[in-house]
């Protein structure tokens, strides 16, 4: 097998890849045997000459040393070295209950995976409903304004990522990415997802997939239960004893991954208060951005935008505010998408995006958020999940008390007025969005350095900053505003027994970082104890 990197096609070139690589190594068509695409990358910087960038695995019918010679030493071709994934080594310390998964967001259901296919027989249980039951309660909240405690876009099977644009960016480097992206594929996500330099799948084949996994569970000897949320941690000797379910039922455990999610506000502070080691962490807080999809089309890709082989285009954006310290950026962009309800509380409204597959809305949107930082928050482990509520709850005020969100364009932003009338696109969230000064419901610094960064980020974008483009309030679940300290070996530092995975931990930040961290947290158990019997 031969690797073919840093190969560079015009986004108009239709050619089979297979005739491409071909070309590239110089041979006739029918030498090649196999194409893999590993990567597949689009450089867009010269708006004239957009290309996919690919890496390719090759097989082919002669010598690979007779085509590498004939190449003379061409530094874009040699021989592919698969990774070979690591052996799955099981300890010998005995388990006195079936480990216990709290939790059914990607950290969640890969811990519970991993721990299944290996004769673990784990226990999953989310506080939330299963993703099916989920879906009709969101769509209710969205179009009636009923809000569910239990059921919402924070809550459920899946995770929040279950209602977003579902990215598996990363920035993480590990072996084992390939084996998350194969179970994704496996459960349903498109299969280029495992070499889009930009992978995404979408909440409309996301949903499918969750499903998909919590089946794959069951059927290797764990269970899943529903509706499930652990209010008590049972301790002794510095370590778990058990967990109580509902306020009433009792469930012994010696191992308990805690991947609750960014939102889980309650279960950090029954943690804090059992003496868990926790910290206050860094987070970010915010609006929602809306421009119709084909401005950022345009300013991305020029004159292919549209292009059907492109799709819908995105950006990331960054400003330093040399006027306050703060940086603000963009964050969870969404091609195509929507934005919506994302509440999790009574009384509170919180914004995020989201996207389908085909992301084909025609309605572009991103967070736009400024970094908050503990001291921010006036001190205390939780005082970052009060700064988040006072600002959801002022959002919920100034959107009329009934989960519409307050709106305003950039324009009257930028001129400090209210009261916002044309839109170049109609905001998209609901159950209703209502005209207001956002200021009133955002801390003063980051409405400052949001008010300097959209110039900025209108010269980086054409009409980035019209002023008709809609600002929807407020973003505030950008991650976690708390870590739960654990060592290397993925354990609390205080509480043996005790596994904080996931994004809610502080340990991750997205679909793939999550899923990760969970597999792992899994393996390093499983290093140590041997299956449950």
């Amino acid at each position: 097998m031969l690797r073919i990197t840093n190969f560079r096609i015009p986004v108009a070139d239709d050619t089979p890849v297979p005739v491409l690589a071909a070309r590239r190594l110089k041979l006739p068509p029918a030498t090649i045997e196999s194409t893999v695409i590993i990567r597949r990358a689009v450089d867009a910087r010269r708006k004239s000459n957009i290309s996919f960038v690919y890496t390719l695995d090759v097989g082919v019918k002669v010598p690979e040393g007779q085509v590498l010679s004939r190449l003379g030493g061409d530094r874009d071709v040699s021989l592919a070295r698969p990774e070979r994934p690591e052996p799955v080594v099981t300890g010998t310390k005995p388990l006195s209950a079936r480990p216990v998964i709290v939790g059914a967001g990607p950290a969640g259901l890969f811990a519970a995976l991993v721990l299944a296919e290996h004769g673990y027989r784990p226990l999953l249980v989310e506080r939330g409903r299963d993703v099916g039951r989920r879906t009709r309660d969101v769509a209710q909240f969205w179009q009636t304004g009923r809000f569910d405690a239990i059921s919402n876009v924070q809550f459920g099977e899946g995770g929040a990522g279950t209602f977003s644009d579902g990215k598996l960016t990363t920035r993480v480097n590990d072996s084992r990415m390939g084996r998350i992206l194969d179970l994704l594929v496996e459960a349903g996500a498109p299969a280029e997802i495992k070499y889009s330099h930009k992978p995404h799948v979408g909440t409309d084949k996301l949903r499918e997939v969750v499903k998909n996994l919590r089946r794959r569970v069951i059927e290797k000897g764990g269970e899943v239960e529903f509706e499930a949320r652990v209010t008590a941690l049972d301790t002794g000797d510095g370590a778990v004893r058990g967990l109580t379910i509902n306020e009433s039922r009792y469930l012994p455990c010696q191992i308990a991954f805690f991947g609750i999610g960014h939102s889980a506000r309650d279960t950090y502070q029954m943690l804090h208060a059992r003496g868990v080691a926790m910290e206050a962490k860094p987070f970010a807080i915010g609006v929602r951005i809306e421009h119709p999809q084909d401005l950022i089309d345009r300013a991305q890709y020029g004159g292919l935008a549209g292009h059907a082989r492109l799709g819908a285009a995105d950006y990331a954006l960054v400003f330093h505010d040399k006027a306050s310290g703060r940086t603000a950026y963009s964050f969870c962009m969404c091609p195509g998408g929507l934005v919506v309800a994302a509440a999790s509380e009574a009384g509170g409204v919180v914004t995020n995006g989201m996207s389908h597959y085909r992301r084909d809305t025609g309605i572009a949107n991103s967070a736009l958020v400024v970094n908050v930082d503990p001291a921010d928050c006036g001190g205390g482990v939780l005082a970052g999940i009060e700064f988040q509520r006072h600002y959801e709850r002022l959002a919920y005020e100034a959107g009329g008390g009934n989960y519409a969100a307050p709106v305003q364009t950039v324009g009257d932003l930028l001129a400090g007025k209210s009261g916002s009338g044309s839109c170049l696109a109609a905001p998209s969230y609901r159950p209703g969005t209502r005209p207001a000064d956002l200021r009133t419901c955002l801390p003063d610094f980051v409405a400052g350095t949001l008010a300097r960064a959209l110039p900025d980020f209108g010269r980086k974008i054409k009409d980035f900053d019209h002023p008709e483009a809609v600002l929807t309030g407020v973003e505030t679940r950008t991650s976690a505003p708390v870590r739960i300290l654990r060592g290397p070996d993925f354990m609390s530092v205080n509480t043996q027994g005790l596994y904080p995975i996931g994004e809610g931990a502080g340990y991750a930040g997205g679909i793939m970082s999550a899923a990760l961290d969970g597999l792992n947290a899994a393996l390093a158990v499983m290093r140590e104890y041997q299956p449950f019997v």
